[in-house]
């Protein structure tokens, strides 16, 4: 097949998860015989080439600005499309969704992943928030099938928009990386800091780990990866802490971000917004035990290979951090729950059958 892939910043991946998601995945189809393009953003993407492991990339610019980068670029992107005979576009993100007719003008079949609800985000005001929600019943109307990576955010298109679709969850890494690169950039040692991974927007919740782990008594540090675009205020509160445990890297992507994840004592996942977040996942597949924030969408990918602390309740999660620092033993072995549950859950190999099976489907042919 020939497959596209738009409403991202682009590969090789050094933003977030989409842009992951985009770079396994579209590897591993290559590997497969099919022909992929992933389409990027010539602010964002710094890459000298037109290919990435085998990978046709275009990158295209957009309008630099909060409200207008996504949408700008995937217009640009489906428009470009239109010369190029694809058999199938898979575009992310639903506030796309407003574009997802158009590739049908060339007989491209269009999968939308709609990601969670992120209307949901405290970053977005009332103007914002309503485009998301609309752009929610858009993508039932205009995509030829809808993508969820998370059973929640299936129960929702299908009870509040009376649309099914196909969950495909997203992947993980299904073993531990031994080298520690950047751990000695930083002063590190394997084992020796509790890490957190996310954008740095409020409802990601950085600031419940950051306040959570000033209450804790230990020697080890807290690392907390992660940037974002458009929150420097929120950043600058959050680097203002005292303490001095606490080391903030921006954003750390590849080999530097495996070795966070494989050399963690044990990793916090305090996102509330959204579907299956890919740090989490990764977490796992990395070994990593994980406390994670009790909303549905954790407790679905997580289920009991981990422990929780309460909704919001930074209290809990600092005595729920100092029970795991004193007990090494019960780490150990939410480690390994959460590695076997990530290997028979959530191997990318395993997402890129699902979705070469869905590209299959969508044009009418066999699987191969």
């Amino acid at each position: 097949m020939k497959i596209a892939i738009m409403g991202i910043r682009g590969i090789p991946a050094n933003y977030g998860g989409f842009e992951t998601f985009a770079e396994k995945l579209s590897v591993r189809l290559v590997q497969r015989g099919h022909e992929v393009t992933v389409y990027g953003r010539k602010n964002t993407i710094d890459y000298d080439g037109d290919e990435y492991k085998g990978v046709k990339l275009v990158l295209l610019p957009t309008i630099a600005h909060k409200y207008f980068d996504t949408v700008a670029h995937t217009f640009l992107s489906v428009i470009h499309g239109l010369r190029r005979d694809f058999d199938v576009v898979l575009i992310c993100n639903s506030i796309n969704s407003s574009f997802s007719w158009i590739p049908g003008l060339a007989g491209q079949k269009v999968a939308l992943n709609v990601d969670g609800l992120e209307w949901q985000r405290a970053k977005w005001n009332k103007a914002g928030m309503w485009a998301y929600r609309f752009s929610e019943y858009l993508a039932t109307m205009f995509a030829d099938h809808l993508v969820t990576d998370s059973v929640v955010i299936e129960k929702y298109y299908k009870n509040r928009l009376n649309t099914g679709s196909t969950f495909i969850p997203y992947g993980a890494p299904t073993e531990r990386i031994k080298t520690q690169a950047v751990l000695d950039k930083y002063g590190l040692t394997s084992r020796e800091y509790v890490l957190y991974v996310s954008r740095l927007e409020p409802e990601n919740n950085a600031h419940h780990i950051v306040r959570a782990f000033e209450k804790v008594k230990t020697d080890k540090k807290l690392v907390v990866v992660g940037d974002a675009p458009y929150n420097d205020a929120y950043i600058n509160e959050l680097k203002n802490t005292k303490d001095e445990r606490i080391i903030f890297t921006g954003y750390v992507f590849g080999d530097g971000y495996a070795e966070f994840q494989s050399h963690a004592y044990c990793y916090v996942q305090a996102t509330e917004v959204g579907g299956t977040h890919p740090a989490l996942l990764e977490g796992m597949g990395y070994g990593n035990c994980i406390i994670a924030h009790d909303v549905p969408e954790h407790r679905e990918a997580l289920a009991d290979a981990g422990t929780y602390y309460a909704y919001r309740d930074i209290n809990d999660l600092a005595q729920r951090l100092q029970h795991l620092l004193d007990n090494p033993l019960k780490v150990a072995g939410f480690r390994q729950r959460a590695a076997d549950m990530a290997l028979a859950r959530y191997s990318w190999d395993k997402v890129t059958t699902d979705y070469e099976r869905l590209f299959y489907k969508m044009i009418r042919k066999n699987v191969q």
